[in-house]
């Protein structure tokens, strides 16, 4: 199965570009794993926040294949425990799923088309992190997923 974490823009924060990059060569050596980065919309402070989530979402849709099983990084989704969220994983392994992928939304959120696209959605944590941010945090939530999978030493319970 290969893992695609799919993201509304690129970060300028060097410290979550360094960290993403960090556990995105961790990963190799446990799934494929990539970051895909959707260009942000040029001139979008002219835009309304349901116009540019409108934009956004049509730039997500297109990024996806027939085939990807989508699941959106959404305040609202559902939260598991590292050990929770390894199990998760292995059911989405053992499901067939060909290439799971992630999906960070913008500053505004998602369109309803892309939620409608979507399988489900997964919330990292009851507290509100930047759409930047969020993605070291879940590649390293990949990571220790991985890793509980494997039995390596790095997760402690």
């Amino acid at each position: 199965m290969n893992v695609k974490l799919l993201t509304v823009g690129k970060t300028d924060i060097a410290w979550v570009r360094e960290g993403l990059e960090m556990y995105r060569s961790r990963l190799v050596h446990y799934v494929p794993f990539s970051v895909v980065e959707i260009p942000e919309l040029k001139k979008a402070g002219s835009l309304s926040p349901e116009e540019i989530k409108r934009r956004e979402g049509e730039l997500i849709l297109k990024s996806l294949s027939p085939q990807d099983t989508l699941f959106l990084l959404d305040e609202h989704g559902a939260q598991y425990r590292s050990l929770e969220f390894a199990s998760w994983l292995q059911k989405q392994m053992s499901s067939g799923t060909r290439t799971l992928v992630f999906c960070v939304g913008g500053a505004y959120g998602f369109s309803p088309e892309v939620y409608g696209r979507a399988v489900g959605k997964i919330s990292l944590s009851r507290m509100t992190f930047s759409h930047q941010i969020i993605r070291a945090v879940f590649a390293e939530q990949l990571y220790r997923a991985c890793t509980i999978l494997k039995g390596d030493p790095y997760h402690n319970e």
